[in-house]
């Protein structure tokens, strides 16, 4: 595919998820979520609080909106700085919008020690985040393309090679392939099924709709107090 993502929201692959690893005989546990607003996000706090009532530590943080003007946290009694900050700074640095984490600590018995303890709650957030996967929530346009029953494989197998997703077919006394296309390449797009085509095809937009494509990339744990 020839366009580029416009990137709406970068998230979490999944609704929830959890990842549990074991640093020094602590259990550190994340619980990740997508959120859409605060009251969503302090519900998820309090399930994962009364979930894991017995452990040292619920440490959370979330940041919502696309600008992330909400920004919230708690140590949850681990010293100042060192759990809930590093954690939002996770999220922020990896530019991911409306989730909210918590990392639950089970203590082990063996004190970590302050730059310890930052490494192990932000790389357990990024360690998580990059088991889980990310998505990039991307705004697209449906194009409706419309061709003769004699065009209909070469346009199908164009769409396919280019990797566009044919989102319905309609058929009719033509053909209608229905296909996702980002709003800012409108323009280019059919532009090239008009040259595919021979000038064989006809268009109509139809709704703006949100999807979800797999986005690729290293999760960074890098904190300002670790650097």
């Amino acid at each position: 595919m020839t366009e580029e993502n416009e990137t709406l929201n970068l998230t979490i692959a999944q609704p929830t998820a959890r990842y549990e690893q074991e640093i020094k005989k602590s259990r550190f546990i994340l619980d990740i979520a997508r959120v859409s607003n605060e009251e969503v996000a302090q519900a998820f706090v309090e399930k994962i609080r009364k979930q894991e009532h017995k452990a040292t530590h619920n440490v959370w943080t979330y940041v919502l909106g696309p600008t992330d003007l909400i920004q919230r946290y708690s140590d949850d009694g681990e010293p100042a700085g060192t759990a809930g900050v590093p954690m939002l700074e996770v999220l922020k640095n990896n530019q991911l919008h409306d989730v909210v984490a918590v990392v639950t600590r089970y203590f082990g018995g063996i004190k970590l020690g302050a730059g310890g303890l930052i490494r192990a709650y932000a790389g357990t957030v990024a360690d998580g985040i990059a088991q889980i996967g990310l998505v990039n929530q991307v705004l697209q346009q449906e194009v409706c393309i419309t061709v003769g029953y004699a065009q209909y494989e070469s346009l199908k197998y164009w769409l396919e090679q280019a990797e566009y997703q044919i989102l319905d077919t309609q058929y009719g006394a033509d053909v209608t392939l229905i296909v996702g296309v980002n709003k800012s390449n409108i323009t280019e797009f059919e532009a090239q099924v008009t040259d595919t085509m021979a000038g064989q095809a006809s268009f109509s937009l139809g709704e703006e709709r949100i999807v979800e494509v797999p986005y690729s990339r290293s999760v960074s744990a890098q904190t300002s107090s670790l650097k």
